[in-house]
């Protein structure tokens, strides 16, 4: 337990970000010598972390407005987005994001994580950062104008790169979405993948399923084995120590890589030292030393999910599978699931409000394609990428898996169960607790209510999604207008909306189907957007103003009403745009829907 109070300490102290008085923290060093116990350690290294946590933060101080031109190092993958090209980048001592459009996004596409490029550009500070900003250090924004020449970065960088590239030109020839999936599952790179993909893998519960976890890791050092088995002790330690650095380079240093490769480093240590090391104990000491090295660690959502899905499968799969009924493969299958889902619901719960029901079933279908998938993709990715000519050859059953995992999250994020919340959750916890507990006692009446909550706690949700009268009127996005009535569902789209916000707005208000599409302008940015929502909802009508890019849109006469039961729709042609008002049903006008 002293790991797990060493590990809580760190964090404590990292989140509190005050710095400890030099006096106190050579006391505490002191004491630390002179006792030697653990309560001890725990207080120093909670100290150090809030002191360095405070320097942290001192460090996110605004970047200078002005001009820049010189050399900038990308810390990330250039990602393109709808305006250009987004990267983050170190400017000096500063980590900034950057924008790229025109043709100095033309030049950033093919640079990769680690590589340097010389910019021209303006640098203005970051008033009010985000969480994630927080969390990447970020405290500036680089505008781009011009690209004026590229370096490779160091030999390990060029390395990584060089198999980056591999592994994407081997999966050139596969389908956009396949591809990006392929390269998330393999490498946790999230380029390329469409807005309906990530909000299916969402609403399916299956996004950890894109990050670089254990499992990778576990394969990595499995596909060595045979040659660090070679080595002395000491020398397959320092062997093993590189590959997991080399690693976590060629998968970008994302906070579930770090968790995972600081875990199997500690493994590899205490065995190495002939010492046995429980999971819950390297896990302590993994994410111990991470804090310590970086406190804005603590602000990082994708961290927090990765350490409380490590946490749930190490605390809870080994009683859970105990508990389950049935074939062992499967409950083991399940409880891993079971556990994952578990621990990451507080920080499902506290930052995005919700989780979905169909989470592990969801998981108990697609998890078992995961792992083959990533072991298949290493190997065979590199030889399709060395030997293009057999690429499709060997991506096939890419393919197949691929397809199977985003099958499952397709189909399940249509299943009407609805979302758990705080209260739901913690009945279906105490639900399950009561089985579990009755069973092992035979008692009848604690198992019968406990299935009663669990039963209650997952169906309640869909039941209410399904029976209950939703709202008229609702926005769930930003430039998005919801109407519902009389058996039909309209959505009402302004010139410029988030598609993942709207989809995953769409989802938590449980909409099954649309019946009608409005674009009230004719703006281009819209066609993807509708192309996506024809691709989760079917074919619904799709009105725009003439001349609209929008494909399928047809230009609605003036005056067009839509029937909504008691409250109707009324568009109308004001300067070229289409505008969507409440209306009494019925009437004349120039049409109706």
């Amino acid at each position: 337990m002293a790991a797990v109070a060493l590990a809580v300490g760190v964090v404590a102290g990292a989140t509190l970000a005050r710095p400890v008085p030099g006096p106190v923290l050579a006391a505490l060093a002191v004491g630390l010598v002179r006792w030697r116990r653990p309560v001890a350690l725990v207080l120093l290294a909670a100290a150090l972390a809030s002191t360095w946590g405070a320097a942290a933060h001192r460090g996110l101080a605004p970047a200078p407005a002005g001009r820049h031109h010189g050399w900038v190092t990308l810390l990330t993958d250039p990602s393109p987005v709808a305006s250009g090209v987004q990267v983050e980048v170190r400017l000096g001592r500063r980590h900034v994001e950057a924008w790229a459009r025109g043709g100095a996004s033309g030049s950033l596409r093919a640079r990769l994580s680690g590589e340097q490029v010389l910019v021209t550009g303006r640098l203005r500070p970051l008033t009010d950062p985000g969480a994630w900003q927080v969390a990447r250090h970020l405290s500036g924004r680089l505008e781009i104008d011009v690209v004026e020449g590229w370096r490779p970065g160091t030999p390990p960088v060029q390395a990584a790169n060089r198999l980056h590239r591999l592994l994407a030109r081997g999966a050139a020839d596969l389908p956009d979405d396949t591809r990006a999936l392929f390269l998330g599952f393999v490498l946790g790179d999230d380029r390329g993948r469409s807005e309906l993909v990530t909000d299916d893998f969402r609403g399916a519960g299956l996004m950890h399923l894109l990050a670089v976890s254990g499992q990778n890791v576990a394969f990595v050092l499995a596909l060595f084995a045979p040659a660090l088995r070679r080595l002395g002790l000491r020398s397959r330690f320092v062997a093993t120590l590189a590959l997991l650095a080399f690693f976590a380079l060629l998968t970008r240093f994302e906070p579930s890589v770090l968790r995972a490769t600081a875990m199997a480093a500690i493994a590899t240590l205490a065995a190495t030292r002939g010492r046995e090391a429980t999971s819950l104990r390297v896990l302590s000491l993994a994410v111990a030393g991470l804090v310590l090295v970086d406190p804005l660690l603590v602000v990082s959502v994708g961290f927090r999910l990765s350490v409380a899905a490590s946490l749930g499968i190490v605390a809870l799969a080994g009683p859970l599978e105990r508990a389950l009924p049935g074939p062992r493969p499967l409950a083991e299958a399940l409880s891993v699931g079971l556990g994952a889902q578990l621990g990451v619901a507080p920080v499902l719960l506290s930052t995005f409000g919700d989780l979905p029901v169909v989470a592990p079933a969801a998981n108990l279908l697609a998890v078992p394609a995961a792992g083959p998938l990533t072991t298949w993709g290493m190997t065979a990715g590199l030889l399709a990428g060395a030997v293009p000519a057999v690429a499709d050859l060997v991506h096939l059953p890419t393919r197949l898996l691929v397809g199977w995992v985003a099958g499952v999250a397709r189909v399940a994020v249509g299943v009407p169960l609805g979302q758990l919340g705080a209260t739901e959750l913690v009945a279906a916890v105490a639900g399950g607790g009561a089985v579990t507990v009755g069973r092992r006692r035979h008692r009848s009446a604690l198992v019968a209510g406990g299935v009663v909550l669990l039963v209650g706690a997952l169906v309640l949700p869909g039941l209410v999604l399904r029976l209950g009268t939703p709202p008229p009127h609702g926005r769930p996005a930003d430039g998005a207008d919801l109407w519902r009535g009389g058996g039909r569902v309209v959505l009402v789209l302004s010139g410029r909306v988030d598609e993942g916000d709207l989809l995953a707005g769409l989802r938590t208000a449980g909409v099954a189907r649309l019946d009608l599409v409005v674009c009230r302008s004719d703006s281009g940015a819209l066609a993807p957007v509708v192309a996506d929502l024809r691709r989760r909802y079917g074919a619904p009508i799709v009105v725009a103003p003439d001349g609209s890019p929008v494909p399928g849109a047809v230009a609605p006469p003036d005056g067009t009403r839509v029937g909504l039961g008691d409250v109707g729709l009324v568009v109308r042609e004001v300067d070229g745009g289409l505008e969507v008002h409440p209306d009494a049903a019925g009437g004349g006008g120039g049409g109706s829907v």
